[in-house]
């Protein structure tokens, strides 16, 4: 194990919540830029209102952290599930012509693996302090869940945006 492991410090388990909010947060301003660009612009709301989400609660993370010295992780060395942050979404899942639904339905997935990687750390974690406040975060992403499913209900409920608008010119890729 090593000292970047988040499950055996309080600092470095808190400098993986504050990478994981605000990667999340930077990859739905990305996306909120992208939607803009290519005329979406329900998408392009949503994303930035999920951006602005986002950076509240990597706020309410660092405001947890003051006091401690948090070390300074290379993103190569964050120790994650997968290759990216948990709710940082792949861009594969995503393409220009998102409806609203669809962008729910992203936020849900990425929300559901940060409750997930806090709930194993709630589990796992060798250090007590580490358990008690990944169990914390583990609450806190199943109330996002909660509220982004009752988002996706209330949009399934209003008819959405529809199906997906077929793209007149898709992406060709290699083969």
């Amino acid at each position: 194990m090593s000292d970047n492991d988040p499950g055996r410090s309080l600092p470095a388990f808190l400098a993986h919540a504050v990478a994981l909010e605000r990667e999340s947060a930077e990859r739905y301003r990305e996306l909120a830029d992208v939607m803009s660009v290519h005329h979406n612009p329900g998408a392009a709301a949503l994303f930035a209102r999920l951006a602005e989400l986002g950076e509240l609660h990597a706020g309410q993370v660092e405001a947890r952290a003051r006091g401690l010295t948090l070390p300074s992780i290379p993103p190569w060395l964050y120790q994650w599930p997968a290759a990216e942050a948990p709710e940082t979404g792949p861009h594969e899942e995503t393409h220009y012509l998102m409806t609203r639904l669809e962008v729910l339905r992203y936020a849900l997935a990425n929300e559901q693996r940060g409750l997930d990687f806090y709930a194993g750390l709630a589990r796992g974690a060798s250090e007590a302090e580490v358990r008690t406040l990944a169990a914390e975060f583990e609450r806190e992403e199943t109330h996002h869940v909660e509220v982004l499913r009752a988002w996706i209900d209330r949009a399934l409920t209003d008819g959405g945006d529809g199906p997906t608008p077929e793209d007149p010119d898709p992406p060709n890729l290699p083969e």
